[in-house]
């Protein structure tokens, strides 16, 4: 049983090792750089970071969204109003690692199956019943951000005015 487990464990670790490609980096006579999977006698190892990914709505949510809007989105009298407390309009502030927390409200308080949903720069970033959502690894410069109520099936309740901000970080070449 032993034996059979080991050999279950290194045909893993042999099947997973393609799927942990490395990159590297290459500088020409010309200064031309290059990069590639395949090492160099030149070549040195650069650390990729992974990709941030995002999930998407359904389709059948954002066509029920979209047919909402020709009508009113959702219930917009449910909610006086829905906005940021943190970032505020116009802030600028330093992220050494591109972390940006959203902090957000509503009046009256959020109703029971609701839930807010971030979004920056138009695509959901995060979806919180505690009003807070952090997102990592943002890149420098101007963003906006908004804010929606979503219903229990997805639905887009009552929407919120958006704001700009902007993240400034460290320079990769210094």
């Amino acid at each position: 049983m032993k034996a059979l487990f080991l050999i279950a464990a290194a045909t893993s670790a042999l099947i997973a090792l393609p799927a942990q490609a490395e990159v590297y980096r290459q500088v020409d006579d010309n200064g031309n750089v290059t990069f590639t999977d395949e090492p160099d006698d030149n070549a040195e190892r650069v650390n990729v970071k992974p990709v941030t990914t995002i999930t998407m709505p359904r389709p059948e949510t954002v066509e029920q969204q979209l047919s909402e809007e020709e009508e009113g989105i959702g219930d917009q009298d449910a909610y006086e109003s829905v906005g940021f407390t943190s970032p505020t309009e116009e802030e600028a502030f330093w992220s050494g690692g591109g972390n940006v927390e959203f902090r957000v409200t509503s009046t009256p308080g959020l109703r029971q199956g609701h839930r807010f949903e971030v979004t920056m720069d138009g695509t959901p970033v995060g979806q919180t019943r505690s009003g807070a959502v952090t997102v990592n690894n943002v890149f420098r410069g101007t963003h906006n951000a908004g804010v929606n109520v979503i219903g229990p099936d997805g639905e887009r309740i009552f929407t919120g005015d958006t704001i700009s901000f902007t993240v400034h970080r460290p320079s990769v070449q210094n």
